[in-house]
């Protein structure tokens, strides 16, 4: 504790004893009587999008690739090896269109083979995160052609050693097919182990879905997610996750699109697609980027409920991406992809009466996920987007009136598209407009006076995809750096302190493999054993952590607080726990002296959280994840006017209990 309370008074940013002649001129006013705009609960919350690996590979605790083989190359990511293999000995079948979800399977036939003469390798996504003791569950579909064969599964790690094995006989004789599991433990810790099956024996087997889970997944779920991503997000507390992402609802073209009921049900009925990332750029080429669906609809809605947030599902609105193909469904036939929006809605929220309903009951969950709102279309733009929108939104209000929609603005801040889009969204009434800005640190800090001047009433703000871009957008050498975040934070108090207008904000991307990105930057990285959040995640989990339930005024010099002396400044109340929560924001290189000014008593304490760094280029890193990480410690206040220093290029959350 001694070296925590140390490092805080290193920062200088604890009261001193005397109020100087700057503090006295640099007031800082803060009216607690007085709401200016509730706080929607949903006020920071977490976009999820598959890029990056951000499912599989990433969240979804799968470590086999391709398991089912339905990859464009059926054995991407196996390796067929052993003396003993000749031609035609393994075989991939395709069953379509008796199977359209899951066309192919792989027939082995092997003649009096023994351990290491006939099998087949799996590399996993970017190789597999083992850890010393564990247990891994390893679960196959086969069926028998000819009885006889048994499956010896080893785990290797990188120099080729094996870590894990069992085995696995086949206890169903027949030719029907049938699932099984077997289970075993690691013997060492591995960031790139490999999967071994070794075919031993004498006879001819098909094999699909074959699997392999760790056994610590989120809550211990079989075929769950991946634990630590999950905590990082729980741990933010957010108020919404918005899936299944941005760019891959629409797809590169209509037939690549995200399609909700494609990814319900059993793991093996689910239908894979090219992720859109897979070829969207060529300085980051990821010929090997899937969909597998293992993480699908109803496991989107189990997460949102887990941390606690609202679930926000956006929808394909008959638009393929405008920068690819710009395809369109013809408004004549845009009725099934309406109906696939209300037929959302039911999944979530119906009884177990419904046809939908009795789906998700069927999955696990007969209580409704008391979905509230959804997105219609994700960065669309024009009068072809406009068109579509309305009727979406007529058919949805008309069944569902209570239903808020979220509806695009396009891809910009600003410019043509923007403006025609915002004045044909309020036109109509639009619950929600989601703005997005992928901008350079000084868009961040010049435009946290954006939302003063919208109009509070009417249509809401939802910032729906937002980073500040270290170098510019779509490069490879943007970082996740303190400038960033540090603008980033600025800009946030901008959205608080406009929470009449603003009901939503979340960051993009939000996860990404250090050894399979696409985009940067992004909120937390990963490798196959180890997660850390960023400068920028931290951000926002002190705003998240730090909501409050209702604005309120905070001035110097009468004004708000959007840039003088480098400074930002939002406040606001939390009227069930009966604080005051002040957040600033110092953007300049230099110590500011303030007097902080109350119109109401404070208690005689207060906690200060401070997230600092003097060095706009520090980041934190998988060596040193908490490099910029918040401190807290707990202040003194004489009363109703206290001197308060901000250190250079922090963002600050006071906590004053009322």
């Amino acid at each position: 504790m001694k070296n925590k309370v140390l490092k805080v008074l290193a920062l200088g940013l604890l009261l001193s004893p005397g109020i100087t002649e700057a503090q006295k001129n640099n007031v800082i006013h803060v009216e607690t009587k007085t709401i200016t705009g509730k706080i929607a609960p949903t006020m920071w919350g977490v976009f999820f999008e598959d890029i990056n690996m951000g499912a599989d590979g990433g969240i979804y605790a799968e470590l086999v690739k391709n398991r089912s083989f339905e990859f464009f190359r059926p054995l991407m990511g196996w390796t067929v090896n052993g003396a003993k293999v000749k031609e035609g000995d393994l075989l991939i079948l395709n069953r379509a269109p008796v199977a359209t979800a899951n066309p192919r399977f792989l027939r082995a036939t092997v003649r009096n083979t023994a351990q290491g003469e006939a099998g087949l390798k799996n590399e996993g996504f970017r190789g597999m995160g083992i850890k010393q003791g564990l247990r891994y569950d390893f679960s196959v579909l086969y069926r028998q052609q000819q009885p006889g064969v048994s499956l010896h599964i080893q785990l290797l790690n990188s120099g080729g050693k094996v870590i894990g094995d069992t085995v696995l006989t086949p206890s169903q004789q027949d030719t029907a097919w049938h699932k099984q599991a077997v289970s075993f433990h690691a013997t060492e810790t591995e960031q790139k182990a490999t999967l071994q099956l070794w075919l031993e024996g004498n006879g001819t087997i098909d094999l699909d879905m074959i699997s392999l889970f760790p056994e610590d997944t989120w809550k211990r779920r079989p075929g769950g997610m991946r634990a630590d991503m999950i905590q990082l997000l729980a741990d933010m507390k957010p108020g919404f996750i918005r899936f299944p992402g941005g760019c891959i609802v629409e797809g590169f073209d209509l037939s690549q699109r995200y399609q909700w009921k494609k990814t319900i049900g059993p793991v093996e009925e689910r239908q894979l697609i090219i992720n859109r990332w897979n070829f969207e750029f060529a300085h980051r080429p990821a010929p090997d980027y899937f969909q597998t669906f293992g993480l699908g609809f109803f496991e989107y809605f189990q997460l949102a409920e887990d941390i606690g947030a609202e679930p926000l599902p956006i929808l394909n609105c008959g638009m393929a991406c405008q920068f690819n193909s710009a395809e369109l469904v013809p408004l004549d036939e845009l009725d099934p992809y309406i109906q696939d929006a209300l037929d959302l809605i039911e999944f979530a929220n119906g009884d177990t009466n419904t046809t939908w309903g009795k789906v998700r009951a069927n999955m696990g969950h007969p209580a409704p996920f008391h979905l509230k709102m959804m997105g219609v279309g994700n960065e669309n733009w024009g009068p072809q987007y406009v068109d579509r929108l309305k009727r979406f939104t007529k058919a949805i209000k008309e069944k569902y009136p209570e239903i808020k929609l979220v509806n695009s603005s396009g891809t910009d801040p600003d410019g043509e598209r923007f403006d025609y889009l915002n004045k044909e969204l309020r036109d109509m009434h639009a619950d929600i407009i989601d703005e997005h800005y992928y901008r350079p640190p000084q868009w961040f800090m010049q435009n946290a006076r954006r939302y003063d001047n919208y109009p509070r009433n009417g249509s809401k703000v939802f910032a729906g995809e937002y980073a500040a871009q270290s170098d510019k957008t779509v490069s490879i050498y943007n970082k996740n750096n303190w400038l960033t975040a540090l603008s980033e934070a600025a800009f946030m108090t901008g959205l608080e302190r406009n929470a009449a207008v603003v009901d939503m904000a979340s960051y993009a991307p939000l996860f990404a493999h250090t050894d399979g990105w696409q985009w940067t930057p992004d909120l937390i990285w990963v490798d196959n054993l180890r997660s850390y959040g960023t400068p920028n995640y931290y951000v926002q989990q002190l705003f998240s952590l730090n909501k409050g339930t209702a604005t309120v005024p905070v001035h110097m010099h009468n004004e708000v607080i959007a840039g003088q002396d480098s400074l930002y400044a939002a406040a606001a109340l939390d009227e069930k726990s009966h604080e005051l929560i002040i957040k600033l924001v110092n953007v300049s290189d230099k110590e500011q002296a303030y007097t902080v000014e109350l119109d109401a008593k404070p208690a005689a304490s207060a906690k200060l959280t401070v997230l600092q760094s003097e060095d706009v280029n520090s980041v934190n890193s998988f060596d040193q994840p908490g490099r910029i990480s918040p401190e807290d410690t707990e202040i003194k206040l004489p009363g109703k006017r206290f001197p308060l220093k901000v250190a250079p290029r922090s963002l600050n959350v006071l906590r004053i209990r009322l």
